[in-house]
């Protein structure tokens, strides 16, 4: 049995249960986005896809690498994996 101490699973669950967060996941997946990235392809104002981020940073689902003064947003996939792996 896969027992993850530090992971939060209900964090991460709470976080996959909002679709416009799942859809942000797959925009990030492939390659790094911005936050004006991910508003413009969600349809979202900045300060609710800053806080869609949020709940995905909290859950350890997406990191953020700073580049000069812009965030940037990618998956987590190794925290997705351990997440199917406990569900599987």
């Amino acid at each position: 049995m896969l027992t993850v101490a530090h992971f939060n699973t209900e964090a991460a669950l709470r976080a996959l249960a909002d679709p416009r967060r799942r859809r942000m996941l797959e925009l990030v997946w492939d390659r790094e986005r911005s936050p004006s990235d991910l508003a413009e392809s969600c349809q979202l104002s900045r300060p609710a896809t800053s806080q869609h981020l949020s709940v995905l940073r909290a859950a350890e689902l997406v990191s953020v690498r700073l580049e000069g003064n812009r965030r940037l947003y990618r998956v987590r996939a190794d925290r997705l994996a351990e997440l199917q792996a406990m569900l599987d």
